[in-house]
């Protein structure tokens, strides 16, 4: 089954009633779920499982709304544990406790604009991007400076893009490769297909916050 991608809401909401059918056995009312999550109204609840049930998480029928499959939304959100807390100052006992988790979209807050794309050659190895990796892209615009990919004359390319009065130049991050000169008055013809956040090879998940160096996790 192909599901849509879920907003953090969603996910927080479809998480509640997945782990309350596990240890209850049975659905929270709509009045536990309002007051669990604020909701002022009964229709907030009936929006939400509308919402799950239209990204095909949740069935309905003559019985009302029912999680398709537990175990498959379980393993499809898994993360990684937060077991507690520890000191990073002066010694002190360990805090054992469960924290929940840390999730795709606890690296990455706005998921659900982030797209991957794989790439092909090595002009951006100085940038520790390198051919066969997947490069994280969020749906927005390029800072100058900043590295991202574009689409001009029918063909890609990711590179870190700078603006001048000179027009766009697209700047490898290899001495073999040259720069790519835009002219200013061609800018309508250059689409940014989105801005560099992060990238993912066998050695993990590198991720920036802007178009610093990449971070290795």
């Amino acid at each position: 089954m192909s599901r849509k991608k879920l907003t953090s809401k969603q996910y927080e909401f479809l998480r509640y009633i997945s782990e309350y059918v596990r240890a209850h056995r049975v659905w929270p009312t709509y009045r536990q779920i309002a007051a669990h999550f604020g909701f002022r109204s009964p229709n907030s609840v009936t929006q939400n499982l509308d919402a799950l049930w239209k990204k095909e998480f949740l069935t309905r029928g003559n019985r009302g709304y029912r999680l398709i499959n537990e175990d498959d939304f379980l393993t499809s959100a898994v993360g990684i544990p937060v077991r507690g807390i520890i000191s990073a100052g002066q010694l002190q006992e360990a805090v054992d406790a469960d924290l929940g988790t840390i999730t795709l979209e606890t690296l990455f807050p706005n998921l659900d604009r982030i797209f991957a794309i794989r790439v092909s050659g090595q002009s951006m190895i100085g940038a520790d991007i390198r051919d066969g990796d997947y490069v994280l892209l969020i749906d927005d615009d390029i800072p100058n400076g900043g590295i991202g990919a574009i689409l001009y004359n029918g063909e890609t390319s990711l590179k870190r893009v700078y603006y001048d009065g000179d027009g766009l130049r697209l700047e490898p991050a290899n001495e073999e490769y040259e720069d790519i000169r835009i002219k200013p008055d061609i800018f309508e013809e250059v689409r940014v297909l989105g801005r560099y956040v992060g990238h993912v090879n066998h050695t993990g998940i590198h991720h920036t916050h802007t178009y610093g160096p990449p971070r290795n996790y």
